[in-house]
């Protein structure tokens, strides 16, 4: 059994884009340093400060709750949604008819940009798990068709 969760490069991403869209309302507060008193200039950095920490802690454990579950039966992928939903989607080995993969360039060679998008279709094409931001997909890959029953 192998479980396999996103790859860290893209939240790192993610979370940068976090930083550049809250530094705005630091920057609107920083400039209204003057017309708050000392307190009030803490209470709403305090506050402000707060509101990003449980965005981003929130967007974090949604990021790495999302998981791929590889078994010698078959595939599980368990997609959160939120806090309290998620999508469950279930493959048997038996059944896989097709997996695709897709990385981007030469550069996913380095560990650090080894990621990309994990699809497996099977024969009831009413399942297929489409795994994005999976740390190396030809691996991913590669395992299942070592396992997969001939």
């Amino acid at each position: 059994m192998k479980v396999y969760h996103h790859h860290p490069t893209p939240f790192v991403f993610k979370m940068m884009w976090m930083i550049v869209g809250f530094l705005p309302f630091f920057f609107l507060v920083y400039l209204a340093k003057n017309s708050l008193s000392l307190f009030g200039f803490i209470i709403v950095n305090a506050g402000l400060f707060l509101i990003f920490a449980l965005v981003c802690a929130y967007k974090s454990i949604i990021y790495w709750s999302d998981k791929l579950i590889v078994t010698n039966e078959r595939i599980i992928y368990i997609n959160w949604t939120g806090l309290t939903s998620r999508r469950e989607s279930e493959a048997f080995l038996s059944d896989i008819e097709e997996i695709q993969t897709r990385e981007k360039g030469f550069i996913s060679k380095f560990y650090i940009f080894d990621y990309g998008q994990f699809r497996l279709e099977t024969a009831a094409s009413s399942v297929s798990i489409d795994y994005t931001e999976a740390p190396d997909p030809e691996g991913i890959r590669k395992f299942i068709y070592h396992i997969k029953p001939q």
